[in-house]
């Protein structure tokens, strides 16, 4: 590794042999070392730095949702965590197109799906863990009771201080300082979560009540699952939201259960890469492998003008069939994944790539590649008339751009692993600043339902039900090579996520990067796909490039129809935990473009 690709990082790479732990903010990542140097394995880590992250409001909060992918080394496979929250009762396309409104929206109660993150970190700990609740929750715990707030989310709380001003609860939690010229925290101050503290120490109660009772470790910390979504904590959640204009029942919390699932997989030259089902954009990237598996990439250098716009139509094509083919598979229709992910449909795409942008690229039909004819045909000859555009022949206008904003909304991300074999990989989001807080409980409601669609032209897949999860861009991945952890890698962002997840994956099979190479690589952006937040638009031709990208290159891409914008950092922030077999160690990786650390021993 890294013999083939000569490039300098500003971050060093990681080693260590015992564990690793990599997150969104270097206070996360200490939570997770924490946990660690007790003797906790990498799901318990994991929790630890998923509650120390939503503590911190980095970007999400404990009422969103949680994605994860878990290699275990006793069964040798890779199981899939689904904890996203469903539309609640009353929440249909009558009921939002009746406010005048294209799609639910992107801010407040009306905005949020069921919280799934208490019950996903749960579920991971029982299930896979070895500690108690209490002790994951303890870093958590501390930071509520009060810790130093770093810039970047307070500046964030300042800059969305009017909309947080919608919201009584939200006021309360965020805004320190009400009447002052700056009313949220200031850097470093520290920042107090009373009610959100009260919250987890009653999960923590509940948990100690079960075990005085003689429960096990598991049942106790199920236990604590049960009060959240059907004792006093939903109740609190359930009166806080419907007070200010939310829709969620008792019911609603009860009857939302977490899902343990097989990922789905493909083969790229020997690796199997897994990502979760149709309800994540997690397909696309392996929808881009097939596509991809048919050029060869190496040959054309990293980041060549031939390199660019292959991948910028292979994911064109591929993201195409996400925003038409995927939804929650719990519901009907059902989506065509068999023939999606054929090695046979991948060909056939392939060959729609051309010399130029085609800027008319829309969805494929698989059916015929499961045997199977196509009954959304109709729908698909509508859907071009249902899609909307921002100012296509215009380029994106510089990084504060709106538009922007919506492709590359931030989450986190979790990256753990230790010597036992425990791999994680987690997406976790929703409930980002300016959330709505759900009464007096601390918890920020997830925005997640505006990535529903009310249209059934543009996907009979993702159209909003009651109960129905949304399909989502969180999209943690794993690569197993010989049967072994080969890389496990997962960004924070929009749907820009599996856009960098597949260019670092190529960075490192095609260009023999290292790990942290490959983290701060110069990657580029597609914004011809369909956003999946707010208004939802594209712009089609439209590509974001590195500044380091030569004047050859770009006057060969203008050549070829693109518009281009450019920024200094075009990497993510990834993170990455690659296995070096060879001499049993790990390898970690943590982007130049945030606040993403990591700690190994």
């Amino acid at each position: 590794m890294g013999t083939v690709f000569s490039q300098s990082t500003q971050k060093p790479p990681l080693h260590g042999k015992h564990w690793m732990a990599i997150t969104g903010k270097p206070l996360g990542a200490t939570a997770g070392a924490m946990i660690f140097s007790q003797g906790g394995n990498a799901v318990d880590a994991s929790c630890a730095m998923l509650a120390a992250v939503c503590t911190m409001w980095d970007v999400l909060s404990w009422g969103g949702e949680t994605q994860a992918l878990i290699y275990n080394p006793h069964t040798k496979k890779v199981i899939a965590i689904n904890a996203m929250g469903v539309a609640p009762t009353g929440a249909t396309v009558e009921f939002y197109k009746e406010k005048g409104m294209a799609y639910p929206p992107e801010f407040g109660p009306l905005a949020a799906t069921t919280p799934g993150t208490p019950g996903g970190l749960m579920t991971m700990l029982a299930e896979y863990g070895t500690m108690s609740l209490e002790q994951v929750l303890a870093p958590a715990m501390q930071m509520a009771k009060g810790y130093p707030i770093e810039a970047q989310t307070a500046n964030m709380i300042e800059n969305n201080k009017d909309k947080i001003k919608e919201w009584p609860y939200s006021k309360k939690v965020f805004l320190p300082h009400l009447g002052e010229e700056r009313e949220a925290p200031h850097a470093g101050e520290i920042f107090v979560q009373e009610d959100l503290y009260n919250t987890l120490a009653k999960l923590v109660e509940a948990e100690k009540q079960a075990l005085k009772k003689g429960k096990s470790r598991k049942e106790a910390i199920y236990a604590a699952y049960e009060r959240f979504y059907k004792g006093d904590i939903a109740q609190e959640i359930v009166r806080g939201t419907r007070e200010q204009g939310g829709l969620f029942t008792m019911e609603d919390l009860a009857k939302w259960k977490v899902k343990i699932e097989e990922p789905l997989t493909v083969n790229y030259k020997g690796i199997d890469v897994y990502k979760l089902q149709e309800w994540t954009q997690g397909p696309a990237l392996l929808q881009s492998l097939n596509i991809l598996e048919n050029f060869d990439l190496k040959a054309m250098g990293y980041n060549s003008a031939n390199y660019i716009n292959t991948l910028y139509q292979a994911m064109s094509l591929a993201f195409s069939d996400r925003d038409f083919y995927y939804g929650d598979p719990d519901f009907g229709p059902k989506s065509p994944m068999k023939g999606l992910l054929s090695k046979e449909y991948a060909k056939e795409r392939a060959k729609l790539i051309q010399e130029k942008n085609d800027e008319t690229i829309g969805p494929g039909d698989p059916y015929p590649f499961q045997g199977e004819t196509n009954p959304f045909l109709d729908l698909l000859s509508k859907r071009k008339d249902a899609l909307a555009y921002d100012r296509p022949e215009l380029p994106i206008q510089g990084p504060e751009d709106p538009f922007l904003a919506h492709f590359l909304a931030g989450t986190t991300s979790i990256q753990a692993t230790d010597k036992e074999g425990w791999v994680v990989s987690v997406t976790p989001s929703g409930g980002w600043v300016p959330a709505t807080i759900a009464g007096n409980t601390g918890i920020g409601l997830s925005q997640r339902m505006q990535s529903f669609v009310l249209d059934e032209r543009l996907n009979p897949f993702n159209v909003l039900e009651p109960g129905k999860r949304p399909r989502v861009t969180l999209t943690p991945s794993m690569a197993l090579k010989d049967g072994k952890p080969f890389l496990s890698f997962s960004i924070q962002g929009g749907d820009t996520q599996d856009q960098d997840l597949l260019q670092l994956f190529l960075n490192i099979v095609e260009f023999g990067m290292t790990v942290q190479q490959a983290t701060e690589a110069a990657n580029f952006h597609n914004y011809q796909i369909q956003s999946s937040f707010g208004a939802h638009e594209s712009k089609p031709g439209s590509v974001e490039l590195n500044t380091q990208i030569p004047a050859w290159v770009r006057n060969d891409l203008r050549n070829r129809g693109y518009k281009m914008n450019f920024l200094d950092r075009t990497s993510g922030p990834l993170n990455a935990i690659w296995f070096d077999w060879k001499h049993g160690t790990f390898w970690g990786g943590s982007s130049n473009h945030g606040e993403d650390y990591g700690i190994a021993w």
